[in-house]
């Protein structure tokens, strides 16, 4: 992996984090269980997608 991948997997991870908490904070914040669980779903995806970028390191 050339460093500018590397750059490129690290910052993906930072942003899939990123937006992780931000769902998890929006799902605690939600009265609506519909919404919260959305938010629930939209969490564990970018949870997925953080650990499927982080195997590639």
């Amino acid at each position: 992996m050339t460093d500018k991948e590397l750059l490129y997997v690290q910052d993906a991870l930072g942003h899939e984090q990123h937006f992780q908490t931000q769902c998890c904070n929006a799902a605690q914040q939600l009265q609506d269980g519909e919404l919260k669980s959305f938010a629930r779903q939209l969490e564990q995806q970018h949870h997925t997608i953080f650990q499927n970028l982080y195997q590639l390191l």
